[in-house]
């Protein structure tokens, strides 16, 4: 999570933190039951272990990410390197092919302040898009979903602003949302609602009333930003999962940010929230949408690569 120095530096800026009444609750109207989808999702253990293996160098984070991919198998024709600036990894995105030509984003930001471990913010985010392509490659998808791991997102949104800016107006308009993940399993998973779109908040709820996941709303407006940002000036819907309260920022940009504070249960209680709601979205969303009929390459949100900036 991109953090301004003035939100880090003065403890009065935590009031602006707002904790919403729980969004799940016995009285929150749920969404329909999902049609019947059978899918297999990674094992604690697993995906614990893939948590351990951070570094401290952002190249071998993006590598780390890449690798995982092509296990779960995301080939390397669907596996695109997005040069932002000389010097620094790239954008690194899995783009999954789906019936139409409606586009799901799921984003995550590998890259960290260099204190810490930096796992929490935000290792935590970026192994699970390899994880969400595991599952996502054993179902029938009518969209085309778009796994990114952007670079430079604490020294300003830099991966993602130059992404969105990036592509052309035909390929924003066929992105139907963005799912954002930033810091993670610090506590049950929560959601930025004053940032989010009300129709993906309200999926959202009903898939965690379903699964029996607990799901609060926690606001973090004017303590920092995350990539899911850079797609509000074009009107894209989106949602940014967190995990951040009163109690656990100051773990973010510090030496506290370390493996040890993750709490597994939640992390995985998230992970498996997220999964249903990828899934579910994938079947509810934009039911509108046309079948695809140029190729999934020349209609989806991974633009070609582009000379990066100096």
């Amino acid at each position: 999570m991109c953090m301004p120095m003035s939100a880090r530096s003065l403890c009065s800026l935590l009031c602006l933190i707002f904790i919403t009444p729980a969004v799940h609750s016995q009285n929150s109207p749920a969404a329909p039951a999902p049609p019947p989808t059978s899918y297999s999702i990674l094992t604690r253990d697993a995906l614990t272990d893939h948590l351990k293996q951070f570094s401290g160098s952002n190249q071998d984070r993006e590598q780390r990410i890449r690798n995982w991919f092509l296990q779960v198998g995301c080939s390397e024709s669907q596996l695109i390197e997005q040069k932002v600036s000389w010097g620094e990894p790239p954008n690194l995105f899995c783009m999954l092919p789906g019936e139409t030509n409606s586009i799901i984003v799921v984003s995550a930001h590998f890259d960290y302040v260099n204190r810490g471990e930096g796992v929490v913010d935000n290792w935590t985010g970026a192994t699970l898009l390899p994880a969400f392509a595991s599952t996502l490659r054993q179902i029938s998808r009518r969209h085309t979903f778009v796994l990114i791991s952007f670079t430079q997102e604490e020294r300003g949104l830099v991966g993602s602003e130059y992404y969105v800016k990036h592509l052309t107006p035909e390929q924003r308009g066929r992105i139907a949302a963005v799912i954002n993940l930033d810091t993670l399993g610090l506590a049950p998973t929560e959601v930025w609602v004053s940032h989010a779109d009300p129709e993906l908040v309200r999926i959202l709820n009903g898939v965690a009333h379903l699964i029996k996941v607990p799901l609060s709303g926690v606001n973090v407006d004017g303590i920092g930003s995350t990539d899911a940002e850079s797609f509000e000036p074009y009107k894209i819907p989106r949602i940014t999962i967190h995990s951040v309260t009163q109690d656990t920022l100051r773990i973010l940009h510090s030496p506290l940010d370390r493996f040890s504070a993750v709490h597994l249960d939640d992390y995985y209680s998230t992970y498996r929230l997220l999964t249903a709601y990828l899934v579910y979205l994938d079947g509810c969303l934009g039911r509108s949408a046309e079948p695809a009929h140029a190729s999934p390459a020349a209609s989806s949100a991974t633009p070609q690569a582009n000379a990066p900036q100096n």
